[in-house]
């Protein structure tokens, strides 16, 4: 019963997020606002309840099938894939490095303020 409370109330979340989109006319998903709000949530109570702590626990266990349907995406579309290889591996590649830099980036930045030296 716990793990359908928890399913439930994530399901909230994310129909709460795409009704604020819509409403709203966000160029952001709805399922990233219902997470915001759920982060803001859990944020002010300080602590998460016990069906959502099995929900989470369950649906993180099964993370890999979420992985399937890009899996079968990338198949339907292979002839695309092969005839598009440069700009798509130019891209990820260009991706990567931005998005390192810019992690190490912050993190030096988070080291400086919070007064800890790296070696």
């Amino acid at each position: 019963m716990h793990f359908i409370n928890g399913i439930t109330l994530l399901l909230i979340y994310q129909l709460v997020g795409e009704v604020t989109t819509l409403y709203l006319k966000l160029p952001v998903p709805g399922p990233v606002v219902g997470m915001l709000l759920l982060f803001l949530t859990l944020l002010l109570r300080k602590r998460s309840s016990a069906s959502l702590d099995n929900a989470s626990t369950a649906l993180l266990s099964h993370l890999l099938l979420l992985f399937i349907p890009a899996g079968v995406g990338m198949i339907v579309h292979f002839e695309l894939i092969i005839k598009q290889w440069i700009p798509i591996s130019v891209a990820l590649i260009i991706s990567t490095v931005l998005s390192m830099s810019a992690t190490a980036l912050i993190m030096q930045g988070m080291n400086k303020l919070l007064g800890q030296r790296g070696t």
